[in-house]
């Protein structure tokens, strides 16, 4: 066992340690000598940091429509598959293929379609089915920004969602299924009154996965829109690099690091609770 214990410790307990160590500091690494204790400072000028204010109101607003969309949508698919049958290989694949593809190589594709000049999207729209009305700046536009790449995430990570409701699906006991038949319970009302009463455990999983995947949205912000225009894309996981590795400030950038693991712990906890609830 030592060995295993010897690498969570290295890896997990003591940076996880330390970083809450210097939450509680002031330390610029590139010019202090080591860091200087200052207790809640940091945690209380989160607060009045009007940048930090609109990053946090950003992840909560792309988490909680991100959540929504996601949980339906992989639920539909999964229920197309479900319900098709067997030779569905092809679209299973198709549907997991994006989370394999490397996000950030995603998100240069898509800055390229969505781009207000030259962007396929927009050239569709207008050539292809002359709605000159819809073609729009989708990552120049404050309006539009923060929705444009909440539509990549949602098709960089739907696939995975999609694959563990299904797994979920074929989890259920086929006498169930084949009892709801006798009974007359078919189409809509099986699914409603049989198939997704029995997933109470899969929404578990799901929800803490697309809870998690939401809060810490980053490589889309950081790739094709920088934050901007303003900061209506300023995510606060971004923010908390952007304190780090660019400002030096290591000890800010653990304080709000700190802050995002207990809003993903609420979070999660709530989603627990609630399920295990229904279940």
């Amino acid at each position: 066992m030592l060995p295993c214990f010897l690498i969570l410790f290295l890896f997990v307990v003591y940076p996880l340690g330390h970083t809450l160590y210097l939450s509680f500091c002031e330390y610029n690494f590139a010019f202090d000598p080591g860091p200087v204790f200052k207790g809640m400072t940091n945690y209380v000028n989160m607060f009045q940091d009007s940048k930090f204010l609109i990053s946090v109101t950003n992840t909560l607003k792309f988490a909680f429509v991100d959540f929504i969309l996601m949980m339906v949508i992989s639920l539909l698919l999964a229920l197309l598959l479900f319900f098709k049958g067997r030779n569905t290989w092809f679209f299973r694949t198709s549907i997991f293929m994006p989370i394999v593809v490397p996000a950030s190589l995603v998100c240069i594709i898509f800055t390229w379609l969505l781009s207000k000049d030259f962007g396929l999207l927009n050239k569709f729209l207008v050539d292809g089915l002359g709605l000159p009305q819809l073609a729009k700046p989708w990552l120049t536009s404050e309006d539009t920004a923060l929705w444009s790449l909440l539509s990549v995430n949602l098709w960089c990570n739907i696939g995975f969602e999609t694959i563990l409701f299904l797994s979920g699906l074929q989890s259920i006991s086929p006498d169930i299924l084949e009892a709801a038949d006798m009974d007359g319970a078919t189409g809509f009302r099986k699914i409603i009154h049989i198939i997704l009463p029995n997933l109470s455990q899969t929404y578990i999983i799901t929800g803490i996965w697309a809870t998690v995947a939401a809060l810490k949205v980053f490589v889309e912000p950081m790739v094709m829109t920088n934050g901007g225009p303003g900061s209506s894309t300023l995510v606060l996981y971004m923010y908390i690099y952007n304190n780090a590795f660019k400002y030096y400030d290591l000890g800010y950038a653990a304080a709000m690091a700190f802050f995002l693991s207990a809003m993903i712990l609420l979070v999660s906890l709530i989603n627990f609770r609630l399920n295990n609830r229904k279940g």
